[in-house]
C-alpha cells in the first residue's frame, strides 16, 4: 500500500468514525456539508477519490479543522519518550507534548534532599501527586508533608517550594506555563 493510499484510508475511517459517533446518517452529514449522500458513501468506502474541496466542508460539518482530519496516524503523536533533565537535586521528565494538555505541562520529578530550597511565586495553581517517598511542601509559613498517593493543589501566589523529606521523592505534576517555567526551567519555586 502506498503512503498516499494509507493517508486516504485514515481519512476515510475518520470521516466514518466521526459520523457514526455523532449518530449521523449519510443524509444528515450530506445536509451539513452540502454534498450528496452517495458522494459521501463512495468517499467512506474508497470508491471515490477524496478531493480538497470536499474535505473542507466535511471538516466544517464536524466542527474540526482540516489538519485534524488529515493528520497522519504515526506513533510519534501517541508515544512520548521523555529524556531526563538534570539540575542539582532534581531530575525531570516532561511527559506531555509541546502543545501540551490545554497549555499545561505534565512532568515527573525526582527530588533529592540536596536540592536547594528556594521558595518562589508565580501566577496560577500547582497540582502534584506523590508517587514514592514523602514530599515536603513549604507553603508560606506552613510545612505540609504529602505522602504517596496523596495530592496537593495550591495557589502559587503563596511562596512555595517542593522538597524531599528524609530521602528522595518522586512526584507527578501538572503545571501551567508559568509553573513549568518556574519549576522545570530553573526559575522560582
Amino acid at each position: 500500500m502506498t503512503q498516499e493510499s494509507d493517508v486516504d484510508a485514515v481519512i476515510r475511517q475518520r470521516i466514518r468514525t466521526l459520523r457514526v459517533a455523532r449518530g449521523w446518517s449519510l443524509d444528515s452529514l450530506a445536509t451539513r456539508c452540502n454534498l450528496s449522500p452517495s458522494t459521501l458513501s463512495r468517499i467512506e468506502t474508497g470508491h471515490r477519490r477524496i478531493a480538497l474541496d470536499q474535505l473542507v466542508p466535511i471538516a466544517r460539518a464536524f466542527g474540526t479543522t482540516l489538519d485534524a482530519l488529515v493528520e497522519t496516524a504515526g506513533d510519534e503523536d501517541v508515544v512520548i519518550r521523555p529524556q531526563p533533565g538534570h539540575s542539582p537535586g532534581l531530575t525531570t521528565w516532561i511527559l506531555s507534548s509541546e502543545d501540551g494538555l490545554y497549555g499545561k505541562t505534565v512532568a515527573k520529578l525526582r527530588i533529592t534532599p540536596d536540592r536547594p530550597q528556594q521558595p518562589g511565586t508565580h501566577p496560577g495553581r500547582d497540582w502534584f501527586t506523590v508517587l514514592s517517598g514523602i514530599a515536603r511542601l513549604e507553603l508560606g509559613e506552613r510545612t505540609i508533608l504529602v505522602h504517596p498517593g496523596e495530592v496537593a493543589e495550591f495557589s502559587t501566589m503563596v511562596p512555595h517550594a517542593i522538597c524531599a523529606h528524609e530521602g528522595p521523592v518522586e512526584i507527578l505534576s501538572i503545571l501551567n506555563h508559568d509553573g513549568g517555567r518556574a519549576h522545570l526551567h530553573g526559575g522560582d519555586g
